[in-house]
């Protein structure tokens, strides 16, 4: 029985079927043909099926996949299915084609451990992306400082003071309460040890010292990489995502000294005056202790103008400086880099935050190592 449609022929002898394929194989006229060809290998259901490609002229990757179909489709119901006269030109696209796709694993590539040097590279090119925007970023901001100081009226001076009210009044509550709770408990904890040497006056020598150096300028900085930085990174990321930034650019207006140089300024100048403040309020706490070990409140201020010194304020408050231009520029670097998405926002914000943190406790060893060179 010989049964001929378009692009096919099929010779059905007992349980045995032949599809002698004839013409061109191509995506152009497979669609077709793949259809006629499924409804005869259901009609028939043959025992053995022979798909002939003696009389083709031409095929493609549409043709081969048609053949691979019919050979699975057999397959499928466990009868026998063979290939003959396949021009040699295919045969090794077939083949290819009929291999199973294996995982990584099962074709021999090892793992990667955490200190292969795939893993090793890849972190290092990562590293170099983020140095060189960062050292980008870095000449840009000190390239409009310089234009800023050439000519003052570029900046503008409205957002820098609306910047200066956000990062400062704003935050002097949490500030005062931080640095009360800080002083009340640092004496607390003196307390204890002081008393067993009979010095507890010393106390205020303890507190005081680490109020001016250390502690104030860096929890006035980390409450900060909380709040400021996080709010920079918000504000310049949204700006991104609703493509806020691309307007400006679009206008002729610089980023960096529209947006950036304001909220750096502003954050480096309030820095130091929270730091103050909370110095201030920690040396009431800390008062508070010491009135209820019954220390007048004369002895306690006499015993703060003995043991702080200029040279310590001054330490404390060129670090309050630094950890503000960490603050504001990390903030504001993490908001430009935004990229687009529904979790964009909220990752730069994550990372701005971490971020600081980790380069105030960098930039604070630093400042140790150097005030200890100095001997100051």
């Amino acid at each position: 029985m010989v049964e001929v449609q378009g692009g096919v022929e099929v010779i059905k002898n007992d349980e045995k079927v032949i599809f002698s394929f004839h013409g061109a194989l191509r995506i152009e006229f497979i669609g077709p043909l793949w259809e006629k060809c499924i409804t005869l290998q259901n009609r028939y259901q043959p025992e053995s099926l022979i798909l002939d490609m003696q009389q083709i002229t031409s095929c493609d990757t549409a043709g081969l996949s048609l053949l691979m179909a019919l050979l699975q489709r057999q397959q499928q119901i466990h009868r026998q299915c063979a290939i003959e006269h396949l021009p040699m030109v295919y045969q090794p696209l077939f083949d290819k084609m009929l291999q199973p796709k294996k995982l990584p694993d099962e074709e021999g590539v090892t793992k990667h451990s955490l200190f292969s040097v795939t893993i090793l590279g890849y972190w290092m090119v990562l590293f170099a992306r983020d140095l060189k925007a960062n050292l980008i970023f870095i000449g840009q901001v000190i390239y409009q400082l310089g234009i800023v100081f050439h000519s003052p009226r570029r900046l503008r001076w409205k957002d820098l003071w609306s910047a200066m009210e956000q990062v400062g009044p704003y935050a002097l509550v949490i500030i005062a309460l931080i640095g009360f709770l800080i002083g009340l408990i640092s004496a607390f904890q003196a307390a204890i040890p002081m008393r067993q040497f009979g010095v507890d006056l010393y106390i205020a020598n303890l507190v005081g010292i680490s109020l001016l150096r250390e502690m104030g300028p860096l929890m006035t900085a980390v409450l900060l990489a909380g709040r400021t930085a996080s709010s920079f990174a918000a504000e310049i990321g949204t700006m991104k995502v609703n493509q806020e930034i691309d307007a400006l650019q679009t206008m002729g207006l610089d980023v960096v000294r529209f947006l950036v140089l304001p909220r750096i300024i502003a954050t480096t100048l309030m820095t130091p005056m929270l730091n103050i403040f909370l110095i201030f309020f920690g040396l009431l706490g800390c008062a508070l202790v010491m009135h209820t070990l019954g220390f007048t409140m004369d002895v306690y201020i006499r015993q703060l103008s003995q043991v702080m010194k200029w040279n310590d304020f001054m330490g404390g408050m060129i670090k309050a400086i630094a950890f503000g231009i960490v603050i504001a520029s990390v903030g504001c670097l993490h908001g430009l880099k935004t990229r687009f998405g529904a979790k964009a926002v909220g990752y730069s914000t994550t990372q701005a935050v971490v971020n600081s943190i980790i380069m105030l406790i960098i930039v604070d060893g630093i400042f140790a190592c150097v005030y200890y060179a100095l001997g100051v």
